[in-house]
């Protein structure tokens, strides 16, 4: 095993040309992760497909993603059995895709945002990446901090900023150890978050009012359905993050199922329970924060669902943190230190408490412009990933390390998509797009026509160039 940063490996682990991470990690629970974004050595593989539906499902379970459901009824003015309509698609779509992206981290043992650069080239891929890193390291984590220190506060009385401040120490402190402290935070958080939110679930919708009367604004459906989808598809980037371990000859079915289901079930749940609590609660008192749906609940089931979305936003942050950690370092900047990945983690820490801190107040919009933006970029990102995975079938690893390697047809098309689809179809409380402007009721459509719109200048430009099926780099 490579003892530094070094273009070289032995023991059959991977061809000449990969970098592959340094030190000795194992199954260590409370041992720093070393390295970044390095291929992770054979001897160091283990992990089960099953512990991806409790990654994929603790997270989930906060404040967060029930928010997603009040801005459908209480935000958008949608009825209860559209919204969760429209947050069921939003989060299939995005199960679906988890699934898919999931595959690829046991055969090339990287991070999601290495699997990135064949679609994008070494240096294009720094577009997708950075953008990973910072809505990830920094604007998730943000989030779910406010959302995690509105709970502590309401449950606590204490300060909103020593709330704040007890919920970032814990989840920088859990991204900082790595990958297994990670993995194992996250499943025994799941059997707490989970009987505690399936016992709230069930007291929230029995006093729903499915048929209660609704004033929607136009295009509430797209609307929600962005939002849900872009909620759900926000954990595509990090899919190989949590799979980069596995041996290789893990069940491919398994990763898609346990991944997907539990990213699915977890978010269309909970999304449900929110649009639930918008038919009950007053508009002003559910997008207010967690108060507003734990005032439905006696006091005993009330403390204990603020303690599980504080718990929650923990777990979706402590990935959050990691996962933008490891986009930084798939940058491609050159950081000579063994603990790159965890140094990253605290600087990300630090610039998201600031964050954070300043969105204590007013969170709502910003919270639904977010969801959108997110949307917006990661649908062309996808567009290019798998249509890259359609034309490249089997490319050889050597191209995720090797500096030579261009595909600029990947952030070209990216940013075209991207350009043209914000423009034209944009509504969000920042900029309405042209056609919204004039036609209120198309909602908004930017993430759709984003993606349709990269696939085809990405697959166009192959196409006509007769380039894009190269599964390695010719010396």
């Amino acid at each position: 095993m490579a003892t530094r940063d070094q273009d070289v490996t032995h023991s059959g682990d991977a061809g000449p040309g990969v970098l592959v991470r340094e030190g000795s990690y194992g199954t260590q629970v409370f041992e720093v992760e070393p390295g970044g974004a390095e291929f992770i050595p054979l001897n160091e593989r283990h992990g089960r497909p099953i512990q991806l539906f409790w990654t994929w499902t603790s997270p989930n379970m906060e404040f967060a993603t029930i928010f997603v459901g009040v801005l459908a009824v209480a935000g958008f003015g949608l009825g209860f059995w559209e919204a969760a309509l429209a947050l069921i698609l939003g989060s299939a779509i995005g199960g679906i895709t988890q699934g898919i992206l999931s595959l690829r981290g046991p055969k090339y043992g990287v991070p999601q945002m290495v699997l990135s650069r064949l679609g994008f080239g070494y240096w294009g891929n720094v577009l997708p990446a950075g953008l990973n890193a910072v809505t990830a390291g920094i604007g998730w984590f943000a989030v779910n901090s406010v959302s995690g220190a509105l709970a502590l506060n309401v449950l606590t009385n204490w300060p909103q900023v020593l709330c704040l401040l007890i919920i970032v120490a814990v989840q920088v402190a859990v991204a900082f150890f790595g990958y297994n402290l990670v993995h194992l935070f996250e499943r025994y958080a799941f059997p707490i978050l989970a009987v505690i939110f399936l016992i709230a679930s069930g007291v929230i919708l029995s006093k729903a009012h499915p048929g209660a009367t609704h004033h929607t604004i136009p295009g509430a459906f797209l609307l929600a359905f962005g939002a849900s989808f872009g909620y759900a598809v926000g954990w595509n980037p990090y899919a190989s993050d949590y799979t980069r371990y596995f041996k290789p000859d893990t069940s491919k079915a398994a990763i898609a199922w346990w991944s997907g289901t539990g990213l699915f079930l977890s978010c269309a749940l909970l999304e449900i329970v929110g649009a639930a609590v918008g038919t009950v609660v007053s508009p002003d008192k559910a997008l207010a924060g967690p108060g507003g749906m734990t005032g439905m609940m006696a006091t005993p089931l009330a403390d204990l669902t603020l303690l599980a979305i504080a718990l929650g936003a923990v777990s979706a942050n402590v990935l959050n943190i990691y996962s933008g950690a490891l986009s930084f370092t798939a940058i491609g900047i050159k950081l000579p230190l063994s603990l790159r990945r965890a140094i990253v983690a605290l600087g990300f820490g630090t610039i998201g408490f600031f964050l954070a801190w300043s969105g204590l107040h007013n969170a709502g919009s910003k919270y639904e412009n977010f969801l959108l933006i997110i949307a917006y970029w990661i649908a062309p990102w996808l567009a290019v990933y798998f249509c890259d995975l359609l034309l490249r079938k089997d490319p050889q690893e050597t191209l995720l390390f090797d500096k030579r390697h261009t595909n600029w047809a990947g952030p070209v098309a990216m940013l075209i998509g991207m350009g043209i689809s914000i423009w034209l179809f944009s509504n969000q409380t920042e900029y309405i797009g042209l056609v919204p402007t004039h036609v209120g009721s198309v909602g908004d459509l930017t993430f759709e026509v984003g993606f349709v719109i990269t696939a085809a200048v990405y697959l166009g430009w192959h196409l006509i160039a007769g380039t894009g099926r190269e599964s390695t780099l010719a010396a």
